[in-house]
């Protein structure tokens, strides 16, 4: 017999949610360090860094959004909304 895995506790979706981020942020920092040459823009480290945090308090806000409006898409679906006939 399967056993059912246990959900995640808070704790480690904070967690993962942090580590989430800062991954994020330190790709973004470093594609900008190597891609804005190529395209001829010269930024130094601290403009690259503000720049970086930018652009993840962005990702940030629109994973957010996208993860309510699924949310209540699925508690609509659950309701019998458009999205068919409750499970």
């Amino acid at each position: 017999m399967p056993t059912i895995p246990h959900k995640q506790s808070r704790r480690m979706s904070l967690i993962e949610a942090l580590v989430n981020i800062a991954v994020g942020y330190a790709v973004a920092v470093a594609m900008q360090i190597l891609a804005f040459p190529l395209f001829g823009f010269d930024a130094s480290l601290e403009e690259n860094l503000a720049l970086g945090a930018l652009f993840t308090i962005a990702s940030v806000c629109r994973s957010y959004l996208l993860r309510r409006i699924f949310e209540a898409l699925r508690v609509r679906d659950r309701l019998g909304g458009a999205w068919g006939s409750p499970p």
